[in-house]
């Protein structure tokens, strides 16, 4: 219903990016709320869906004027940078997987930040060889890796673009300039990191008031410096981020941080690359579930732990019956226990190839017994033709992130998650945007008992990530395309919304609307205020310890069915879906 308010809108994409402001902000509060939820939205021709009405809008303009969807992606990630800078933008990096209409293929392009060259596997440690504190770590330049979000946004366009790039880069443009008006998600999430947004004056100066006093929802906000930035890149291209002032400046930025100094290079960005990599995908009752494989452990996991649930009749058990639910929580606590051990940057670490391997998975779901919780659980033993001795990985993914699934007229469909890592990323803002912590997304550990941890940091290697864009395959041709921010909950997000909608019938807004219920290393959390909270007795009584807290994902995805295009945004954020 909020989508179709906004669908008739037909004018001028300015005077649509202001209005659009508006209507963002009458919104957001039902948006966020915990209620039942939105409603779906059908659309025959092209579709987008992202985190932020003013976005959305940005890119339905795109795709409305003919665009294709590495046109609309390009103005609705430059608008997100800006109207919700605590999740994404040009600072950091993504991982795309790309559906491409005209020859009938699947592919991914990962745009993950790296390492710097000059990084060890010490970085997060202290003098003593013991891993720092995790916002000890995070604030500052040390976490700061080479941004990768600008180099795919232009790599994207030069392949599949059709329109011109600095067009594409004019809706962002004019909001910089004349402001934009703060959401209510944007404040609250401003108020509740104030303490570090306020150590740096660059960003203290931008998400506080004259007077020192956090932004309030209504409040206008101008950031003539990313305009700037932005208007360079429609002149010059990504050049003008990776070989010119713009590289420099952040680079300086970093490395003069005196409490925190970072150790980017310009070496860094000058070699940096988009690396175009082969789907993963992992069967699951009719359909083929394809994602990002390393260095995201979004597709692994989610293809483990349907691939364990597979051996269990949910379909049977249903959505109420809390043995349904320890089956999830106990596929999911097994696929995290390899992700600890196996997954990381492929190009530096060798992984087993058999941890999607049908017999392997068969024998981890033998492990679930019904009604009493796995007491320990381990790291398998997947099929490995030469195996290396790994030890488990220490590192916090924490949630921020934005998803983004578009589909344009052509049928061409992109599905990517990007992010900075925490929210306001390392809380150092460089030409108008934030720039990532996302070297926290290494393991702060990098040996335990002699054993090298997969995920430790290394030179220019890429961090592991749970991001997992997905697109769905049934028959060979498009079925689905999802994913969600979130953190390391992504996974379980993403995985319970396909076994919602799979298993269970429910349409795709109703996969997105149901209660967050996930399980990654032994402890169940449920979301509050929801009816997840009535699994909580027997979820105890089989042994489980239960949480009880805020699960904030957002899930944006859409449903291929006769000819036709269905739409769902999480209700838990400002998200929307708009098309024709």
């Amino acid at each position: 219903m909020y989508s179709q308010r906004l669908i008739s809108l037909t004018f001028s994409l300015v005077s649509t990016l202001s209005l659009a402001a508006d209507v963002a902000d009458s919104i957001a509060p039902e948006l966020t709320s915990k209620v039942t939820g939105k409603q779906s939205v059908e659309t025959n021709q092209y579709m987008v869906a992202a985190a932020n009405p003013i976005a959305v809008e940005a890119g339905y303009q795109v795709l409305k004027s003919g665009g294709s969807a590495a046109d609309a992606l390009v103005a609705v990630q430059t608008v997100l940078g800006l109207v919700e800078p605590q999740s994404s933008g040009l600072g950091g990096g993504a991982f795309l997987v790309y559906y491409n209409a005209e020859n009938s293929s699947l592919t991914t392009y990962d745009g993950r930040e790296t390492a710097p060259l000059a990084a060890r596997p010490e970085l997060f440690q202290d003098q003593n060889g013991q891993p720092l504190k995790f916002y000890d770590a995070v604030v500052g330049g040390r976490s700061v890796g080479t941004p990768g979000t600008v180099k795919l946004l232009a790599n994207m366009h030069a392949m599949y673009g059709k329109q011109e790039w600095g067009t594409l880069l004019q809706p962002a443009i004019v909001l910089a300039n004349d402001g934009f008006t703060v959401s209510e998600r944007l404040a609250s999430s401003i108020e509740r990191d104030k303490a570090r947004l306020s150590r740096y004056p660059d960003t203290k100066s931008y998400f506080f008031t004259p007077d020192g006093q956090p932004l309030q929802q209504g409040n206008v906000l101008v950031n003539k410096a990313y305009a700037q930035t932005l208007e360079l890149l429609a002149k010059e291209g990504e050049k003008a981020f990776y070989a010119g002032d713009i590289a420099k400046d952040i680079v300086d930025k970093v490395q003069s941080i005196s409490d925190n100094p970072g150790y980017l290079q310009l070496e860094d960005f000058a070699t940096y690359k988009v690396i175009e990599r082969e789907p993963v995908c992992a069967e699951y009752r009719q359909y083929d579930v394809c994602g990002m494989g390393p260095p995201s452990s979004g597709a692994l996991t989610v293809g483990q732990i349907l691939g364990i649930v597979s051996h269990f009749d949910l379909p049977a058990m249903g959505e109420d019956d809390p043995n349904a639910w320890q089956v999830i929580g106990d596929a999911s606590r097994l696929a995290f226990a390899d992700r600890g051990r196996y997954i990381a940057d492929t190009d530096y670490v060798p992984m087993p190839e058999g941890l999607l391997d049908k017999e392997y998975l068969a024998e981890r779901a033998a492990l679930i017994k019904k009604g009493k919780a796995l007491e320990e659980v381990k790291a398998g033993h997947p099929p490995w033709n030469n195996r290396i001795a790994l030890a488990d990985d220490q590192s916090i993914e924490l949630p921020s992130t934005t998803h983004i699934v578009i589909v344009d007229k052509q049928g061409n469909i992109i599905s990517m998650t990007s992010t900075i890592e925490n929210g306001f990323g390392s809380r150092v803002m460089s030409n108008g945007f934030l720039l990532n912590n996302e070297l926290t997304d290494f393991s702060f550990t990098s040996h335990k008992n002699g054993y090298p941890v997969a995920n430790r940091v290394e030179p220019g290697k890429r961090p592991r990530s749970s991001m997992a864009p997905t697109i769905v395959l049934k028959d060979d041709q498009p079925y689905m395309a999802i994913g969600s921010p979130g953190g390391s909950r992504i996974i379980g997000y993403v995985a319970q919304t396909l076994i919602a909608h799979f298993d269970w019938g429910m349409d795709i807004q109703q996969a997105i609307n149901m209660p967050r219920m996930v399980n990654r290393f032994g402890g169940y959390d449920l979301e509050q205020g929801t009816k997840a909270l009535r699994f909580k007795p027997a979820l105890e009584e089989m042994g489980y310890k239960v949480d009880v807290r805020d699960l904030n994902s957002g899930l944006h995805g859409v449903v291929f069915t006769d000819g036709k295009m269905i739409g769902g945004a999480d209700p838990r954020r400002e998200g929307i879906v708009l098309g024709d």
